[in-house]
């Protein structure tokens, strides 16, 4: 990996992306005592950085591949970008769903005309039915987090805002499957000399956290959070990159991730999810080490529930 790749593939999607805005407000500033500009992938098309990933693995592959098709699996999030950026590429997305994911995310799943096919609602069943439809179909699986393309592509948010700020001290970025924080490690590496990157990740599904301190994979017993994107763990092509490259790993309580997305919402007037309020609520949660330095933010997606918000 080098930062020519990374280049080529920010150069690839560009078709297929927004350019999302960054945002700052004064009065999170004063609150947290430093400067933070906010890489909004809440304005991303389908509403989350995980088109980029999504447009970049689907292009990476051969037409005859893409004449097959691509599977996932994915609560919500990757699902929809899987079916959008393929429905723009021109290929057939089968997208295999846990039972209980919201509503909000199937719709949109169908508005993108990926293939839905349901399973039960825990990592194995996920897995399992994804490579049913694959044998079955012939489509190439994408994983969500899992693969060297969609991290390239999900580091393509970090390259564009070092672009616009190089002076960031620090990047933050939820942690769920891996994917953003090791391709934002990627970018950071490359692209600046100084950037280090910090995840925030939910003390109830602390696998990231526990895996860095284990030096190997860990998994959740439970998937009690509100950040529902986050639910995921760690694989062997993220994991790597992100055991040598990450600064550390803060972990939040509940709480603290619904008043980081409140403030988010209250203040700044955007919609951001739960996961991508984690990664505030864990700079606000140690504010203290950050003081006067120069902090991006990756607001990871929009996508929620508006009917069932958490304030």
């Amino acid at each position: 990996m080098n930062k020519e790749t990374l280049i080529q593939v920010h150069e690839r999607i560009q078709p297929y992306i927004h350019r999302t805005p960054v945002l700052t407000s004064e009065l999170i500033d004063d609150i947290c005592g430093t400067k933070v500009f906010f890489k909004c992938e809440n304005f991303q098309k389908m509403g989350a950085f995980k088109m980029r990933g999504a447009a970049n693995a689907i292009l990476s592959l051969t037409q005859e591949q893409r004449n097959r098709g691509v599977v996932t699996h994915s609560s919500g999030n990757f699902a929809q970008a899987l079916s959008l950026a393929a429905k723009k590429i021109g290929v057939k997305a089968f997208i295999v769903m846990p039972e209980n994911a919201p509503q909000v995310k199937k719709n949109a799943v169908k508005t993108y005309d990926g293939e839905i096919i349901e399973c039960d609602s825990n990592p194995i069943a996920r897995e399992e039915m994804a490579e049913k439809v694959r044998i079955e179909t012939g489509a190439t699986f994408i994983h969500p987090s899992n693969d060297d393309n969609v991290i390239y592509g999900q580091g393509t948010a970090a390259i564009e805002l070092l672009e616009d700020y190089p002076q960031l001290d620090y990047i933050f970025t939820p942690v769920g499957g891996g994917g953003l924080i090791a391709g934002t490690i990627l970018a950071a590496k490359f692209f600046s000399e100084k950037c280090k990157v910090i995840g925030g990740e939910p003390k109830n599904v602390d696998d990231a956290y526990r895996s860095l301190q284990s030096g190997k994979i860990e998994f959740n017993e439970s998937t009690n959070t509100i950040a529902d994107g986050l639910r995921t763990f760690l694989g062997d092509r993220n994991f790597p990159i992100i055991k040598e490259g990450v600064e550390k790993i803060i972990r939040v309580e509940e709480e603290e991730i619904i008043n980081a997305m409140k403030l988010i919402w209250e203040r700044m007037k955007i919609i951001i999810e739960p996961s991508s309020a984690v990664a505030f609520a864990a700079l606000l949660k140690d504010k203290e080490d950050y003081k006067n330095k120069n902090v991006g933010i990756i607001i990871s997606g929009g996508n929620v529930d508006v009917t069932n918000l958490p304030f």
